[in-house]
């Protein structure tokens, strides 16, 4: 990080936990193993810039049942239940850091997946980023055995997003820069909207990402089992391994093990 590169910090939120099955979780792997599930984003923020990487789940009871019944989103995980606390609903994860939605000024996806687009009308004001790779996807793929288009976003979200708040998307490059000192890339392996987005802090560049679970998927060479290309993970892997110093997975609960209240930098 250079002296003239804003100084980010991150803080991981906790939304809530499920559990999956291991062969998910572990390409051809843990197949006798239910494994936790987390649901974390990630505030990134500098004296310039409030960013959020991914919203949460519904909030509502009736949506979320709606729409996550025993979270068959993911393949009818047994106990696969959402379990979150009022603490874990979006609105109050980021009270507990002296924040409201309007507080945030950037939203970026990755992936679409109602965990985490469930909430993103919230965020009125904020620019919202999406891999312009999976946003093509999204909209011309009709048929495809992962990607299911009311899995991704809640139909009201979607209509808004390609009309009211048109002109807050911004559609990201295979290799863009967001802000100094914050950046994306494509990794696909998950999704084709599956992106890394790298923050650099004063403790060393942070790697945000859907296209690993678990720390060990990257570090121990555990291919994630929901993939859709694993020559994608390979090569999304040993990238992040050369480029940042600090790993935060998505779904992976010992993020708040390593990092003490999720505060890195």
């Amino acid at each position: 990080m250079s002296a003239t590169t804003p100084a980010w910090s991150v803080q991981v939120l906790d939304l809530g936990q499920s559990l999956i099955r291991g062969p998910q979780a572990f390409w051809n792997d843990a197949w006798d193993e239910m494994v936790p599930l987390a649901f974390n984003a990630v505030l990134a923020r500098s004296a310039a810039r409030t960013v959020l990487i991914n919203t949460s789940p519904p909030e509502t009871t009736e949506v979320v049942e709606r729409l996550f019944p025993r979270m068959r989103y993911l393949h009818d995980a047994p106990a696969g239940d959402l379990d979150r606390e009022p603490r874990h609903h979006m609105v109050a994860a980021l009270a507990a850091h002296g924040l409201e939605p309007d507080d945030v000024d950037t939203v970026i996806l990755t992936p679409f997946e109602l965990y985490t687009t469930g909430t993103l009308h919230l965020f009125q004001k904020a620019e919202i980023y999406l891999s312009r790779t999976g946003w093509v996807h999204l909209h011309t793929v009709h048929d495809h055995p992962h990607d299911k288009r009311w899995r991704k976003f809640p139909q009201s979200t979607l209509v808004d997003l390609v009309t009211d708040s048109w002109d807050r998307v911004r559609l990201l490059d295979d290799e863009h820069e967001v802000a100094d000192g914050l950046r994306t890339w494509w990794a696909g392996t998950h999704h084709r909207e599956s992106v890394v987005v790298e923050i650099d802090t004063p403790d060393g560049t942070v790697a945000v990402s859907d296209a690993f679970f678990y720390y060990a998927n990257v570090e121990d060479g555990r291919m994630l089992g929901l993939n859709e290309s694993i020559d994608e993970g390979l090569t999304a892997y040993a990238r992040t391994l050369r480029s940042a110093q600090h790993i935060v997975p998505i779904h992976e609960p010992r993020v708040f093990d390593r990092y003490p209240g999720g505060r890195i930098g």
